[in-house]
């Protein structure tokens, strides 16, 4: 058996499995805000709180099963989570008023944080280990596929049909990301029982894990500068004339991702984190600056190219650097402590950035993110990339 393959058949059932979850997500979030106002009057900001109170569910969902996927078993967590996902998905036919929507939202972002928290965990006792960044890079492709695909879907059906249709096609995608994980094997796993009692405390490092938190950081804050795309790009768009090329911001960004995916991937294995990690937080800041600076489609679809080759980059290889450097034991909770960073940068941000906005304004918004990017290149030398240059320098001088 070649044990370096990595499309394996559980690995792709497992990544198109995350496609289909998150596109029910990406879909959800851009057109739920509008229905909130249309359907039950919302105000703005209760609108845009049907949105973030699912990433809350998730966060609040992500911090315990990083820490009971061992204990509870893998299998059960991962089928427990999707299966949620899915019945909490049938609820939105019936919604009748605002606090049942946000009880639902809260609960479905809660499966949802549970399925990929599991599927996330289990996907690394699939890959290889000296592939491990290259799969983790093809692996996370399918969050980036259904960000791009998930809002034009999104806008597509709410111009030609209802929410019922919406709601119809989330389930749908629901069911398929379900039945297809049932055809594959999934590992348990390998450890002792005396690393599975030690991780039943209710300590802090029982619920992250403390050497997963440095390039977590690093992932919050830029999770942080990108929510001021994905919350306020169409609005930016509006003001400066620019609604058409905006409708494929995300599209270009996407395709981007693809084309440098496989050769990020490998490097990150090959050369080592920061040869990857400098430019890809170079890049980000030069696409946030030209994003500040787009007066014509072709500028802001290049900044949606740079950020994608930026924060795309980053965004798996973040997560491949919080998994090598935890022990293999405790991989369920590097996954979750990541995630938790990233979804908390994600998820606070446009409230934060919201009380920015109207002294800046949104070209001052994105010029302040790139600042913010560019100071976050020296925490990671810091945190981070300072350990991995000695570590590279003592091994070539071995």
């Amino acid at each position: 058996m070649n044990t370096s393959k990595l499309w394996t058949k559980d690995f792709i059932i497992m990544s198109a499995s995350t496609f289909f979850g998150s596109l029910t997500f990406y879909l959800l979030i851009t057109t739920l805000t509008v229905y909130a106002i249309e359907e039950f009057h919302a105000s703005q900001s209760m609108a845009g709180l049907v949105s973030s109170i699912f990433v809350v569910g998730a966060l609040v969902s992500r911090i315990f099963a990083g820490k009971y996927i061992e204990i509870i078993g893998r299998k059960k967590m991962l089928y427990g989570g999707l299966f949620l996902f899915l019945i909490v998905m049938l609820l939105y036919f019936i919604v009748e008023n605002m606090n049942v929507l946000l009880f639902i939202r809260f609960i479905h972002g809660a499966a949802f944080g549970v399925f990929t928290t599991a599927i996330a965990t289990i996907i690394m006792d699939i890959i290889p280990n000296e592939r491990r960044g290259e799969g983790i890079s093809y692996f996370s492709l399918s969050i980036t596929l259904a960000m791009a695909v998930g809002p034009f879907l999104g806008l597509y059906i709410s111009e030609q049909g209802s929410f019922t249709i919406i709601f119809a096609a989330c389930t749908l995608f629901s069911l398929i990301s379900t039945i297809i994980l049932l055809f594959v094997h999934i590992p348990e796993g390998d450890i002792t029982e005396e690393q599975l009692d030690a991780m039943k405390g209710f300590k802090l490092k029982d619920f992250f894990e403390i050497k997963a938190v440095p390039i977590s950081i690093i992932i919050a804050i830029m999770g942080f500068a990108y929510s001021g795309i994905l919350s306020f790009i169409n609005s930016y768009a509006k003001e400066i004339n620019l609604i058409e090329a905006a409708s494929f911001f995300f599209l270009v960004y996407a395709v981007f991702i693809l084309v440098s995916r496989p050769f990020t991937g490998r490097l990150l294995d090959k050369r080592g984190d920061n040869i990857v990690m400098y430019p890809a937080l170079i890049l980000f800041v030069i696409g946030l600056v030209t994003l500040s600076q787009a007066n014509q489609g072709f500028i802001l679809l290049l900044a949606g190219a740079l950020i994608g080759l930026g924060f795309g980059t980053m965004n798996s290889c973040c997560q491949a650097i919080a998994i090598k450097e935890s022990p293999r034991h405790r991989v369920g909770l590097a996954t979750s402590t990541f995630y938790v960073f990233m979804d908390s940068g994600v998820g606070f941000g446009p409230y934060l950035l919201g009380f920015i906005i109207p002294i800046v304004g949104f070209r001052g918004l994105y010029f302040t993110l790139a600042v913010v990017v560019f100071a976050s290149i020296f925490l990671y030398y810091v945190l981070h990339g300072k350990k991995k240059r000695i570590e590279n320098n003592i091994l070539q001088a071995s």
